[in-house]
């Protein structure tokens, strides 16, 4: 029997989706706590877009890096909203966030070449550097420094393969913000080291206590590469729409590299994308506002348990500290969890070896849910 690629064989699966199956499989319903997937409905508006592009038979092929309104749009928005000054031909349409991801690090990233990224971090960055055959360098983040990359520590693990730097803000799953002055430092820890600096701000329109900071705006020698989503900030996941800016040349090469990968995003949810970025946005400040109130109840929730936390400034996600229940294995803590008390949650190592002890809750979960959630997982006892 032929032999599976070796770098498609040792990839892990995702934490994250061994907790959907199980929860999936068990009988009765499970109060679901994993999933990063909004609780609320596409905007009418945003659906009406794709259902005018159907009537009107936009079903055909499109350009590969998007069609031309959707790229200006998303040039316009990123200007006003991201302080990114950039013509739409640096924008390549994508499905979907990790799509954008997976084409920047493809423009940049060879094998055997080496990537940073965060831990805790989102398991999907060390997966896509894998699938190049690359190695995914994990780069601690620590609750003292409130989960912030320290620049020092940073450049002790650069190396002569060291290609790029992924940096992930507001973070999955740690909910923390981006400081400016912190963003023009990676800034120049890219140029200083030579790297590409590649910016996943998936969740750029969700923040609580401070303002979105987008590296970019201090890109100096064409190294940020910043990647997004429609799938959060409109309730849009199941559509598949993100989009990637980058320099004019790597823009270029990542609107060619659409072909061999996906030929071009759904033309209908392409336009569905158009509709949200032009029509009214008070649908987006309802969801902003909903998730800050479901944390701040969450909050109340865990404090009462006396049960710690961080406390997200953005994205929509809390990272709960159980070291002093998990008994060093939050892994088998948390599928305990869903199989004794039907409550799923994400945990931490699913994340990183750093996130030994603590678990991921999300606050996309209706409010009820969420809360009931909470006092199950406070009241399981602690492991022996």
């Amino acid at each position: 029997m032929a032999m599976l690629a070796e770098n498609a064989r040792r990839m892990p699966r995702s934490g994250i989706r061994e907790v959907m199956d199980l929860a999936w499989s068990l009988p009765g319903p499970v109060i679901g706590l994993h999933v990063g997937e909004p609780s609320f409905a596409t905007p009418e508006h945003v659906r009406d877009g794709a259902r005018r592009a159907l009537d009107r038979g936009d079903t055909r092929y499109v350009a590969n890096a998007g069609i031309p309104e959707v790229r200006e749009a998303i040039a316009g928005k990123v200007a006003a909203r991201n302080g990114l000054q950039v013509g739409p031909e640096q924008v390549v349409v994508s499905a979907g966030g990790m799509q954008a991801l997976y084409t920047a690090l493809s423009a940049t990233v060879a094998a055997g070449d080496e990537v940073l990224v965060p831990d805790p971090g989102w398991p999907n960055f060390a997966m896509a550097v894998q699938l190049l055959q690359a190695r995914p360098i994990g780069y601690p983040l620590h609750a003292d420094d409130g989960f912030l990359p320290d620049l020092e520590g940073l450049a002790g693990l650069v190396t002569d393969r060291t290609r790029a730097l992924i940096v992930n803000f507001p973070s999955n799953p740690l909910g923390a913000v981006l400081p400016a002055v912190l963003a023009e430092r990676l800034c120049r820890f890219a140029d200083e080291h030579d790297l590409w600096l590649i910016s996943d701000e998936c969740y750029d329109e969700i923040t609580f206590d401070a303002e979105p900071v987008s590296p970019g705006r201090w890109d100096e020698h064409e190294r940020v590469l910043s990647c997004f989503s429609f799938s959060k900030t409109y309730a849009m996941t199941g559509m598949r729409v993100g989009y990637l800016v980058a320099p004019l040349t790597v823009a270029a090469t990542a609107a060619k590299l659409q072909e061999p990968l996906i030929a071009c995003v759904n033309a209908p949810a392409q336009y569905a994308a158009l509709a949200a970025l032009e029509g009214p946005q008070d649908h987006v400040e309802t969801m902003r506002r909903a998730y800050r109130e479901r944390r701040d109840a969450a909050a109340a929730q865990l404090d009462r348990a006396g049960v710690a936390y961080h406390l997200p400034r953005g994205a929509f996600y809390m990272w709960v500290d159980v070291s002093d229940r998990c008994g060093g294995d939050v892994k088998s803590w948390a599928l305990e969890l869903l199989r004794e008390r039907h409550v799923a949650v994400a945990p931490g190592t699913t994340f990183g070896d750093q996130g030994e002890g603590w678990v991921r809750i999300s606050l996309a979960t209706d409010t009820g849910d969420l809360l009931e959630g909470i006092d199950r997982l406070a009241g399981v006892e602690a492991r022996r």
